[in-house]
């Protein structure tokens, strides 16, 4: 594959960890595909630096705007350095502040706009209309689907034996490269897709249930808190993706406080979203051997206390 090939040489080449924990809670082999120790700390450096390193010099020029929750913005900010083009990022005014810096650290310009990504992305694109700049989706442009493909390629370079890969959807860019990449190589692999209840745009538009368009989004999985499912992306999973589960707020909590007192390993909520929905009896995810992607490890280590909280269970108190 080209981008395969072509990002060899840029991204980390992340762990496949093995974890006797989740091993024993599934009762099935787990494998821990570690994007949160990649560049930037998630996998969106894969589909950034895929499509600058594909733009023209005429386009490089013109510089490049990007929308994003925070992953996408790093990615973007530092393929856009490294190549010498001026990046200009806008970000939903809650991105966490430790995205930020980072994205501002590898060379990008911020604009903080909106409560989603949705209201991000029509303040870039209205820019980028009056700029002219090169604009970067971080999820809708099969240059980027590409790019995301290669954790798949990884993935079962390093454990053939997978039978099953439980990926995070927000706009659906990881989840659209990694089961085409997965199902060209390895057909009969089972693709399952995750979404944090509260931002479930995607799994309303796979099974025809509820709204498509959310009016908001409000999850403790920031990464992936989407209002409306993408459009190059959405023909890819309804092709190539079985399953589509939702996940709710407690069980993300709690796979991210099992990730950090286990395994000793920092992820952030859409990060330990797929891990979450595993861990998730109710989700029924039935394998031998599970890959399961950690996105990113972006987190604001603020939010700790009231990840702490969401994983505690509510004590039901009942009158006498």
């Amino acid at each position: 594959m080209d981008a395969h090939e072509k990002l060899a040489e840029v991204v980390h080449r992340t762990p496949l960890e093995t974890s006797k924990t989740f091993d024993q809670l599934t009762h099935q082999h787990v494998y821990l595909k570690m994007e949160n120790q990649q560049r930037t700390g998630a996998f969106k450096v894969r589909g950034a630096s895929y499509k600058i390193a594909r733009l023209t010099e005429e386009e490089a020029e013109r510089g490049v705007i990007a929308a994003s929750a925070g992953n996408h913005a790093q990615g973007v900010a530092l393929a856009a350095t490294k190549r010498g083009i001026k990046s200009t990022i806008f970000m939903p005014e809650g991105t966490p502040k430790a995205k930020i810096q980072a994205t501002e650290g590898y060379g990008a310009d911020i604009v903080l706009i909106g409560e989603s990504f949705q209201e991000a992305y029509q303040a870039a694109k209205a820019e980028q209309k009056v700029k002219g700049a090169t604009f970067v989706h971080p999820f809708d442009d099969f240059d980027v689907m590409a790019g995301q493909a290669t954790v798949a390629v990884e993935m079962l370079e390093q454990q053939p034996e997978l039978d099953t890969l439980v990926v995070p959807i927000g706009g659906g860019g990881l989840i659209s490269g990694v089961a085409f990449a997965a199902k060209s190589l390895k057909p009969e692999i089972q693709i399952i897709g995750v979404q944090s209840a509260k931002a479930s745009a995607t799994y309303n538009a796979f099974y025809k249930t509820g709204p498509q368009k959310l009016s908001s989004v409000s999850t403790i999985a920031d990464g992936i808190a989407v209002k409306e499912r993408g459009r190059l992306t959405f023909q890819c999973i309804q092709k190539y993706v079985d399953r589509i589960i939702t996940v709710d707020e407690h069980h993300i909590a709690k796979a991210m406080l099992q990730l950090l007192e286990r395994e000793k390993t920092l992820v952030e909520g859409a990060g330990a979203t797929a891990l979450g929905a595993l861990l998730d009896e109710k989700s029924n995810i039935k394998s031998n051997h599970c890959g399961v992607i950690l996105s990113g490890g972006n987190m604001d280590l603020s939010r700790l206390q009231s990840v702490r909280e969401l994983a505690t269970p509510k004590k039901i108190v009942i009158a006498k």
